[in-house]
C-alpha cells in the first residue's frame, strides 16, 4: 500500500472514531479547535516554531505540509487555480478567491474604525495599523520600525546595498520589484492607474491612492501633538519635525540642515548650479519639477486656479493662496526679530536674511554673494550684458523686469499706484512707499553695528558706514575725486558743468 493511501486510511479511521465519540481537539496555546488530531499536531508547529517540512530545491522550511506544497509551485511554475473570467492563474486557491473579488467588486472585510472595506482579511489587518500606529517589524541594524514585513525587507537593503531588481532597458537597479515596475513606465510611458473621478493617470497605484484623497478629503494620518491631519504619512512625519525641531538632512557642502530630504536635494542645486527639469517647448531649466509644471502653463495658457472673490485666475495653487490674502489682509508669517509680518513665506524667508546677513547665492564669475537667487540672476547680467526686458514705447532695454516697470511709470505713463494712507502721497514703487511710511511711523529698522545709529532704509545705512570705513566708492569721471555719498558726487559734478543743483 502506498504511503499516501495509508495516511488517507488513518484520517478516515480517525474521522469515524471522532464521529462515534463526538471528539474535538483543542490547542492549549491559542484555544483553536480542530476536528482531526493530525491537524492539531500540524497547527502546534506554528507555536513551537518548528518547521519540519523542507523544500528539496532551495532548502526553505515550513511548519505545514500544505505550505510546502504551495511553495514548490514557485519552482515548478505550476498554477493550478485559474480564473474563469479573465483566465489568470494562481499558485493557491485563496489567491484565486481574493482575485475574483476584483471582478465582482466584493469587499467583505470592513474596518470597524473608519468603515473602509477590503477584499481580503489580511488587507484590513494591515490597514488598521494606520489607526493604531502599530509597527511590529523592527530593523535589527538601525532600530527603525515598520507596519509591514515587506517594508522592513525592502528597508534592510539600504544597509546591505542589495538591489536585486534590474531594468533590462537602461540597466538601473532597484531594491524592490514595485520600484522597478514603476520605473519601467518611464520607458513605456504607461500610466495604468486611472482616477475614476477626474481621469488623471498614474504610474503607481500608491500615487493613485494618495491622489484620490484630494477628492474624498480623507486625511487618515493624525498628529498626536497638535491634532493636524494629513493625507500621506510622509507629510505627517515631516510635520512632526516642526514640533521636535529635528532637521536630519544636512548639506555636506555648507552644513545647512533640512527637515525633509527633497528640500536638501533642491538646496544642493544652489551649489552645483544643476537644473535637471527642462521645458521641452522653450528649453528653460528648473531646479524643481513643480516649478517646471507651473512654467509649462505659460505655454498652454492654462490657469486652473480661480479666485471666487475677484475672479482672477492663477497658474498654481500657491499663487491663489497668496492672492487671497490681499482680500483677507492675512499675514501669517511674522519675523520674531523685528515683528514685521508677511503674506507669503518666500518674502518672509528673504526678509530674515536682512537680520542674519545670510547670503547663500554666489556668482561663479566674480564671487559676489547674494541673499536671493533672483538677485544673483539679475547680477549675472552685468557680466553677460544681457537686457531681456524691452520697453515697447521707446525701445529701452533693462536687465530686470522691475526696472522696466519703474521706467514706464516714470517716463511714459506717470502712474503712481502706491498710496500712503496717512498723507495721501503716491509713489511709483511699493518699496518707495514702504520707505516713506517710516517717516510717519518713525521706525528706523536699519542699525549701524559700529556706532548704533539707526536709519529709515538700507541705502542710508550703507552710505553711513562709509564714514567708519573711509570708503569712497563714488568717483568723478572728470577729475577723479571720490566721495562717500552719491549725492555729494552729484553736487560736485555741478562745479564742472556750471549747473547749480537744488538747495
Amino acid at each position: 500500500m502506498e504511503k499516501s493511501e495509508k495516511l488517507q486510511e488513518l484520517i478516515t479511521s480517525e474521522q469515524k472514531i471522532k464521529e462515534e465519540k463526538n471528539l474535538s481537539y483543542d490547542c492549549d496555546v491559542c484555544k483553536k479547535v480542530f476536528s482531526l488530531k493530525c491537524n492539531l499536531i500540524s497547527h502546534k508547529c506554528i507555536h513551537a516554531g518548528e518547521k519540519p517540512y523542507h523544500c528539496d530545491v532551495c532548502g526553505k522550511s515550513f511548519s505545514q505540509k500544505s505550505a510546502l506544497a504551495q511553495h514548490k509551485r514557485i519552482h515548478t511554475g505550476v498554477k493550478p487555480y485559474r480564473c474563469d473570467i479573465c483566465g489568470k492563474s494562481f499558485f493557491d486557491n485563496s489567491n484565486l478567491t481574493a482575485h475574483k473579488r476584483i471582478h465582482t467588486g466584493e469587499k467583505p472585510y470592513r474596518c470597524d474604525i473608519c468603515g473602509k472595506s477590503f477584499s481580503q482579511n489580511s488587507s484590513v489587518t494591515l490597514h488598521k495599523r494606520i489607526h493604531t500606529g502599530e509597527k511590529p517589524y523592527r530593523c535589527d541594524i538601525c532600530g527603525k520600525s515598520f507596519s509591514y514585513n515587506n517594508t522592513l525587507t525592502i528597508h534592510k537593503r539600504i544597509h546591505t546595498g542589495v538591489k536585486p531588481y534590474r531594468c533590462d532597458i537602461c540597466g538601473n537597479s532597484f531594491s524592490d520589484n514595485s520600484a522597478l515596475t514603476a520605473h519601467k513606465h518611464i520607458h513605456t510611458g504607461e500610466k495604468p492607474y486611472r482616477c475614476d473621478v477626474c481621469g488623471k493617470s498614474f504610474t503607481k497605484n500608491s500615487h493613485l491612492t494618495i491622489h484620490k484623497r484630494i477628492h474624498t478629503g480623507e486625511k487618515p494620518y493624525h498628529c498626536d501633538i497638535c491634532g493636524n491631519t494629513f493625507s500621506v504619512s510622509s507629510s505627517l512625519t515631516q510635520h512632526k519635525r516642526i514640533h521636535t525641531g529635528e532637521k536630519p538632512y544636512r548639506c555636506d557642502i555648507c552644513g545647512k540642515s533640512f527637515s525633509d530630504k527633497s528640500a536638501l536635494t533642491t538646496h544642493k542645486h544652489i551649489h552645483t548650479g544643476e537644473k535637471p527639469y527642462c521645458c521641452d517647448i522653450c528649453g528653460k531649466s528648473f531646479t524643481q519639477n513643480i516649478h517646471l509644471t507651473t512654467h509649462k502653463r505659460i505655454h498652454t495658457a492654462k490657469k486652473p486656479y480661480h479666485c471666487d472673490i475677484s475672479g482672477n485666475i492663477f497658474l498654481d495653487g500657491s499663487s491663489i493662496t497668496q492672492h487671497k490674502r490681499f482680500h483677507t489682509s492675512e499675514k501669517p508669517y511674522r519675523c520674531d526679530i523685528c515683528g514685521k509680518s508677511f503674506s507669503d513665506k518666500s518674502n518672509f524667508t528673504r526678509h530674515k536674511r536682512i537680520h542674519t546677513g545670510e547670503k547663500t547665492y554666489r556668482c561663479h564669475i566674480c564671487g559676489k554673494l547674494f541673499s536671493q537667487n533672483s538677485s544673483l540672476t539679475a547680477h549675472k547680467r552685468i557680466h553677460t550684458g544681457e537686457k531681456p526686458y524691452r520697453c515697447d514705447i521707446c525701445g529701452n532695454t533693462f536687465s530686470v523686469s522691475s526696472s522696466l516697470t519703474q521706467h514706464k511709470r516714470f517716463h511714459h505713463t506717470g502712474e503712481r499706484p502706491y498710496h500712503c494712507d496717512t498723507c495721501g502721497k503716491s509713489f511709483s514703487q511699493n518699496s518707495t512707499l514702504a520707505q516713506h511710511k517710516r517717516i510717519h511711523s518713525g521706525v528706523k529698522s536699519y542699525h549701524c553695528d559700529i556706532c548704533g545709529k539707526s536709519f529709515l532704509n538700507g541705502s542710508s545705512l550703507t552710505q553711513h558706514k562709509h564714514i567708519h570705513t573711509g570708503e569712497k566708492p563714488y568717483r568723478c569721471d572728470i577729475c577723479g575725486k571720490s566721495y562717500s555719498h552719491s549725492s555729494h558726487l552729484a553736487r560736485h559734478k555741478h562745479t564742472h558743468t556750471g549747473v547749480k543743483g537744488k538747495g
